[in-house]
């Protein structure tokens, strides 16, 4: 493609994201918020410390958010590694902890969260460990990262009686109209 077209087509590209965003927010008459998920225990990717690992005492850290999107009926939570067992070889995504239904109006996850300590309505799924609740990081060899998806869905699911993370995940389908992701990294 010689400059001049590819420069035309830069910018056409440009005008039409400019008009999708600009009719997004008229569409909507409001502004757009982004979905922001943190921590005070470990910063985006930094070292989650030991307490909440199984070289600890595998307790939750405490989570918060907002900028949930105002059409939000519920939040999921979905902590994974896509690191196992081997960062130089990984070969699955090892589910630490399955949480759905938080309801909408929640801010926040203390830490070191018991199950019976968990927001109304809110239910678990099956971690890799074929229970439920939190499991913490346990990398078998090197660094892992563990990724905390916070989503946003325009429904609340149905019971799903302990589902696994590909039974959640189909669940959500077509639902999401948010995502925020935190990642902590750790090394036994």
């Amino acid at each position: 493609m010689n400059p001049i077209k590819q420069l035309a087509f830069i910018r056409l590209t440009f005008l039409a994201c400019n008009v999708f965003f600009t009719t997004a927010i008229l569409a909507e008459g409001q502004q757009i918020m982004t979905l922001i998920l943190q921590s005070p225990d470990f910063v985006h990717q930094g070292e989650i410390p030991k307490t909440f690992t199984c070289d600890g005492n595998d307790s939750s850290p405490a989570l918060s958010w907002s900028g949930v999107p105002q059409k939000t009926k519920s939040l999921v939570l979905i902590v994974d590694d896509p690191d196992a067992p081997d960062p130089a070889k990984p070969k699955m995504t090892w589910v630490h902890w399955l949480l759905y239904n938080i309801p909408a109006t929640a801010t926040e996850l203390p830490q070191a969260l018991a199950a019976a300590d968990l927001p109304a309505s809110t239910q678990q799924g099956k971690n890799d460990w074929k229970r439920t609740g939190y499991g913490g990081p346990c990398p078998p060899i090197g660094r892992h990262r563990y990724f905390h998806k916070l989503y946003a869905l325009d429904i609340e699911l149905p019971d799903l009686h302990n589902p696994n993370k590909s039974q959640l995940e189909n669940a959500m389908a077509g639902h999401v109209i948010g995502q925020a992701e935190l990642i902590g990294t750790y090394q036994r």
